[in-house]
């Protein structure tokens, strides 16, 4: 079904955050085009026993933020306790990772230096994706007398709470419109600033006038399909919608990929996801089309590229960084190989999922806690929140990406509002796309 000129309905997101709207700084996209998925905790603590993990603006040069190399010894101030809300074991609501792959982080800095020379304990809580259970963890983690919450991801944070308790909230992904404009702070855009990106790409690079979208008929693609064209009215594109099923025939793709095609858009995004990014992109190849198409980079993973090859050429994934020998890409191999359960030469970023996000947000906090030890500011909670809120030279976790918290009015919580480009180069190699290593959101920002 084509809708012409109409955004799409805004529904309560209930799905998969979008993909895009994660960009590994520190270790970008995988040199051959991405691996597979992380695998998952086999079992879910439950939403009243934490588990016990908790051992465990410029334009200016980025910060020196490559880990030194003589590791810092355990940290000697007193104990900061932290919360942490994530959402694990519902129906298609299950991201364990995000909870494991931050343990990880904080059993290691505990043991060099801490979060500001102090050790943290922390204190988890899952919710399951209801109101409910995120209204539990959050009376629960503020009886324990938290200084901070951490969100993994969690669909309906009770900021009420956390805000009577005097508590300041820190997340890795803004997921539904209020998270926008809470009283909080979120690392990664989320799925209005990637989109916003999407439109720049569109209008900056390939200087678009007509796009067709091509995504699933469900909450979470038509979340973000809503998002990606109040985006594109910003930038004043034209735009079709090419609505499908969750699953279709390779001959359902084709379709598809046909009727986006059939009004000669000058760039086609496609919202399809793993083997949507298959069929969409065999039915294009067929036909014979050579309209670029954008995509998120779960399209570039690796079990997609081995299996189109050169089917790919003319596509573009959206939040996809290089990956670079770095200290920081040493160091995320090192602690999350284990936890994994592979060897450290399998970890790419783009095999993390969203485990990276809260990964990279709580190794991005170690370095503000760094700076502020040395500045002498005393780190508590609260003093972390406001060094983030309002400083400025702060970048994520790896020195490239800036923070620029609140520099969006109608965004206030979020931090960060740029994305890298990769694209298909051929031989089953994705790379960056010169020009655009940072493309700025903010422009096109409904």
């Amino acid at each position: 079904m084509k809708m012409r000129g109409m955004p799409v309905g805004r529904r309560a997101w209930i799905a998969v955050a979008v993909a895009s709207s994660m960009a590994f700084a520190a270790c970008g996209g995988d040199d051959g085009g991405g691996a597979s998925d992380a695998p998952s905790e086999t079992e879910a603590p439950s939403a009243t026993e934490a588990p016990s993990d908790s051992s465990s603006d410029d334009t200016e040069a980025p910060a020196e933020t490559s880990a030194p190399s003589d590791e810092p010894g355990p940290p000697t101030g007193p104990e900061m306790v932290v919360g942490m809300v994530n959402t694990e074991g519902g129906a298609g609501l299950d991201f364990p990772d995000i909870r494991r792959f931050l343990s990880a982080a904080v059993d290691y800095t505990n043991e060099h230096g801490g979060l500001g020379n102090r050790p943290v304990k922390l204190e988890t809580c899952v919710a399951n994706g209801s109101p409910e259970t995120s209204q539990a963890c959050a009376q629960e983690l503020v009886g324990k007398n938290v200084e901070l919450i951490l969100l993994g991801l969690d669909l309906f944070p009770d900021y009420k709470v956390y805000e009577a308790a005097g508590i300041p909230v820190i997340g890795v992904l803004p997921i539904l419109p209020i998270d926008y404009t809470a009283n909080a702070l979120f690392l990664t855009g989320g799925n209005a600033t990637s989109q916003a990106a999407i439109a720049a790409v569109a209008k900056d690079y390939y200087d678009a006038k007509n796009v067709s979208v091509i995504h699933a008929d469900n909450a979470g693609a038509n979340s973000t399909a809503a998002s990606l064209t109040a985006a594109l009215d910003k930038a004043g594109i034209a735009w079709e919608a090419v609505k499908g099923g969750d699953n279709e025939t390779d001959a359902g793709y084709q379709g598809l990929v046909r009727e986006a095609a059939s009004s000669n858009p000058d760039v086609i995004v496609s919202l399809y996801a793993d083997a949507g990014c298959i069929g969409t992109m065999r039915g294009r190849a067929s036909l014979g089309i050579t309209i670029p198409v954008i995509t998120t980079n779960i399209c570039a993973d690796k079990d997609v590229i081995d299996v189109v090859g050169d089917e790919a050429e003319g596509w573009m994934f959206a939040g996809l960084a290089e990956e670079k020998d770095t200290p920081e890409r040493a160091l995320l191999k090192k602690l999350l190989a284990p936890v994994m359960g592979i060897s450290e030469d399998e970890v790419t970023a783009a095999g993390l999922g969203l485990g990276g996000l809260g990964y990279s947000l709580y190794m991005s906090l170690i370095d503000y806690g760094n700076l502020m030890v040395e500045r002498g500011i005393e780190l508590t909670g609260e003093s972390l929140y406001d060094f983030l809120k309002n400083g400025d030279g702060l970048y994520f976790f790896g020195g490239v990406t800036p923070i620029k918290c609140g520099a969006s009015a109608a965004y206030p919580a979020v931090c960060s509002f740029v994305f890298p480009f990769a694209e298909y180069k051929g031989d089953g190699v994705v790379g960056p796309v010169e020009g655009l290593e940072l493309v700025d959101s903010l422009p096109y920002l409904p």
